[in-house]
């Protein structure tokens, strides 16, 4: 498991937007809120720093995080992370409680495992075809996955593995996953057919350069002829 993303945060009594504004420009901070789990909500303030630095971390978006308030500590998924259209300045956060019995929907990536390995690229000569690179999934917010394993070692050229064949996490799904809704994530494909541009033998242009010039030279003598007679 990869290391769990913390946020140090201070309690904020000041709300609205003007009041917002003075948080990010004075206090250097960005106001957030935490609420759910049956509890009040909770107005806070984050470390531009810090939360700027987990933004950049694609875990922050679908692992469970821990918030820090003095003593009290809060485990938390990120609901909204606001920012500014133009300048792209981090405005505002939204978290929601969770306790590991949550059932969450999440975002998880998908890893391929063996590509260089998998039997139709590597004995057939085929291509690899990533149709979807992540899944959304339901899940319990104590066991979201980091990722989705797929193993490709034995796929043979011709072959693919569809969302119905993923191994999950206990307790895990896809919302809505029927034979229907089935779709491709993986295939190995022959590769394109490489046309290749016929070849121009540069004797055969001069043979038919020849040939028009001939016949150009007999029309020309035939009309010359047909003049004559015709003056005669």
């Amino acid at each position: 498991m990869s290391e769990q993303i913390i946020l140090n945060a201070d309690s904020r009594e000041r709300t609205g937007s003007n009041k917002a504004r003075v948080i990010r420009k004075v206090d250097g901070m960005i106001p957030a809120i935490i609420y759910g789990d049956e509890k009040d909500s909770l107005n806070i303030k984050l470390r531009l720093n810090e939360l700027t630095k987990a933004s950049q971390n694609e875990l922050f978006y679908t692992q469970v995080l821990i918030i820090k308030n003095g003593d009290l500590e809060e485990k938390v998924v990120l609901k909204e992370l606001q920012k500014d259209p133009a300048k792209g300045k981090l405005l505002h956060a939204d978290f929601l409680r969770v306790s590991r019995k949550t059932q969450l929907k999440v975002i998880i990536p998908i890893n391929f495992l063996n590509e260089e390995e998998c039997s139709g690229v590597k004995n057939e000569g085929g291509v690899l075809n990533k149709t979807i690179r992540e899944i959304e999934v339901m899940c319990l917010a104590g066991n979201i996955p980091e990722s989705i394993d797929v193993d490709v070692t034995d796929l043979d050229l011709g072959q693919s593995v569809r969302l119905t064949e993923i191994s999950l996490p206990d307790g895990a799904e896809i919302p809505g996953l029927t034979e229907e809704t089935d779709q491709m994530v993986i295939s190995v494909n022959a590769p394109k057919a490489v046309e290749e541009e016929p070849e121009v033998i540069e004797g055969d242009e001069d043979s038919e350069g020849s040939d028009e010039t001939e016949s150009t030279e007999a029309s020309d003598e035939n009309d010359a002829d047909n003049e004559g007679s015709e003056e005669s």
